[in-house]
């Protein structure tokens, strides 16, 4: 099928376009791709047959130059882009290279990667699973502030990389000492992941205002966990290599302008926020919606084993960037960070294995088996959409990793 031939309501049509980085072999020259269909386009390549100013920007063999090139030029260039591929078909055309023949590679160099813990269900199924007998299932902080740690850059992966079983500590509660070996306990953590372009001065702070002026798109990322090696190291200063090991991203980014019509209000507030914080329109910080409307699946060796709403999320990506920010630390280009596990309210809409089986005591049953938590040659995907113009969909490009032993 030619490349401008997408099927009507294709997921991945001309309203959506996202961005990636692609050879034409393993080993060969990367360069920015532009996703069509099942087609990517070369953009750069096209961009020069054009004549177009942004050839430098997109002749690049990461996205971080465009990622720092700002708001406004995001939007031009999504602007030529979508001529490029509905007007100038002809001179474009020969650039488009089936994505059957490519190699895709992560999308962007990471400059610092933060996770945060901001769905309220999650944060619940977590507090009832290892507090049972507390008052509340939330810490004290947790309506207050969206909570965070900073997390390894160097392993974020794009998606396909196998992902090596990590071994570590681990005590489980009848041990009377710790022993070294493998993770029993893998896991998943269904997230969306936010990609930093615009750069801050340290010692200033970004407001939840500013976030489209700083973050470039986003897309689906999954936060692997070992949680016994986690259960054993994280107290009293958090995770540490039980979360470092491994993070896996989408290899393509959709800008926050595909998005527009996904935006909705996130949920009502049940405390009051500090001004720096507050999204509720009782300030002057107010914005618009910070909530989108992304629809997850989860699926473990092609079985759908959840679907989480993004839409549930208590705390918005505009909230998670003052925060990170608010004490002086500076953004960087490339910067990652994550919204934390996605979980809906639905025993069919948690975004982790921990909270599927209930830490273990309810097994998930796959065709090929009951799982717990994952063995060595599961491969778990995530994909998702969300709604577009005219009732089209907005196709998020999926992520996906297969375990290996160590």
């Amino acid at each position: 099928m030619p490349p401008f031939d997408v099927p009507e309501g294709d997921p991945f049509g001309p309203h959506n376009l996202p961005y990636g980085v692609f050879s034409l072999a393993a080993g060969g020259e990367r360069t920015v791709g532009v996703r069509l269909g099942d087609h990517v386009l070369d953009a750069g390549a096209a961009a020069r047959a054009l004549g177009s100013p942004y050839a430098p920007l997109l002749a690049q063999p990461t996205l971080n130059t465009l990622l720092s090139a700002g708001r406004t030029t995001w939007s031009d260039v999504r602007r030529a882009l979508t001529a490029w591929v509905t007007v100038h078909r002809e001179t474009i055309a020969e650039h488009f290279h089936p994505l059957s023949s490519v190699t895709l590679h992560l999308p962007f160099e990471v400059a610092d990667y933060v996770d945060f813990y901001s769905s309220e269900h999650h944060a619940r199924n977590v507090g009832r699973i290892f507090r049972p007998d507390a008052a509340d299932s939330l810490t004290p902080n947790w309506k207050h502030l969206p909570i965070g740690y900073h997390g390894r850059s160097g392993t974020v992966v794009v998606s396909g990389t196998d992902v090596v079983r990590p071994s570590g500590q681990r005590k489980a509660p009848g041990d009377a000492e710790p022993v070294f070996g493998p993770s029993i306990r893998l896991d998943i953590e269904a997230e969306v992941g936010f990609v930093v372009g615009v750069p801050s001065a340290m010692g200033t702070s970004v407001g939840i205002a500013e976030f489209p002026e700083h973050v470039f798109g986003l897309c689906l990322l999954n936060d692997w966990s070992a949680r016994d090696i986690q259960a054993w190291e994280y107290v009293p200063l958090g995770p540490f290599l039980g979360k470092s090991f491994a993070t896996s991203v989408s290899a393509w980014i959709t800008p926050l302008d595909a998005l527009d019509h996904a935006r909705v209000a996130p949920p009502q507030r049940t405390h009051a926020l500090l001004p720096y914080l507050d999204d509720t329109g009782s300030s002057a910080t107010a914005v618009e919606p910070g909530g989108y409307d992304l629809r997850i699946s989860v699926a473990v060796n092609g079985h759908v084993v959840s679907e989480p709403p993004f839409s549930t999320m208590y705390w918005t990506a505009a909230q998670q960037l003052a925060q990170m920010t608010v004490n002086g630390a500076s953004l960087r280009t490339g910067d990652l960070y994550g919204s934390g596990t996605v979980s809906g309210p639905e025993p069919g809409q948690r975004g982790s294995l921990l909270e599927l089986t209930w830490n273990g005591r309810d097994p998930l049953e796959l065709p090929e088996g009951k799982r717990t938590f994952l063995e060595d040659g599961d491969v778990v995907t995530l994909s998702a959409w969300a709604p577009g113009p005219g009732g089209v969909r907005v196709g998020l490009g999926e992520v996906s990793g297969r375990i290996v032993a160590g």
